[in-house]
């Protein structure tokens, strides 16, 4: 299952893009990021986040062995 979905993702996703892979809110990705659960790459002068491919995968993978 992951295996396909990281063929589909970009390298970075924005976002909505993460959360709706990750099937959570905004909010959650946000706090997870502040807590260092699921940490966003900060790009450019507003820092925006974008969630690495890898990371995701990485992050699934963990939840499902649990």
């Amino acid at each position: 299952m992951v295996d396909n979905l990281g063929e589909k993702l970009p390298e970075l996703l924005k976002l909505k893009q993460a959360c709706e892979v990750l099937k959570v809110h905004p909010n959650t990705l946000r706090a997870w990021d502040k807590k260092g659960i699921l940490v966003a790459v900060r790009i450019g002068e507003k820092k925006i986040r974008r969630y690495r491919k890898e990371d995701l995968l990485a992050f699934i993978n963990k939840k499902n062995i649990k």
